[in-house]
């Protein structure tokens, strides 16, 4: 069976497809097959402070003390996150994780390394 694409509008998995469209029944988004081409050239390419390519679901340590806004402790260095999220973040802060002990934060690729 044909992997359909992800919609290219919110990501979501559940798209299906009619006629020459591909549709999504979470936000309604069509477009077409031609799209999908144009829009897998476009990938997001997020890398480490090592240089190192990271992906959805990677487990990254932190390189650097950073502060936290709105918050009297901070992120220690070496601290430990697993499952990060990448997105497209228009202010730099290209993942979205929980940190253990603060909760869910933005950081900005630069300050991680991926675990092994």
């Amino acid at each position: 069976m044909e992997q359909l694409p992800n919609c290219p509008k919110c990501n979501s998995e559940y798209t299906y497809e009619d006629g020459s469209l591909f549709i999504c029944p979470e936000c309604a988004h069509e477009w077409s097959k031609d799209a999908v081409e144009e829009v897998e050239e476009d990938v997001l390419v997020v890398k480490d402070a090592n240089g190192t390519v990271l992906a959805d679901g990677d487990d990254v340590t932190v390189v650097k003390d950073l502060k936290v806004k709105g918050s009297s402790s901070g992120i220690k260095v070496g601290t430990k996150i697993k499952g990060i999220r990448l997105v497209d973040g228009n202010d730099d802060h290209n993942i979205d994780c929980k940190v253990p002990g603060v909760g869910a934060i933005k950081l900005k690729q630069e300050f991680v390394k991926k675990s092994s």
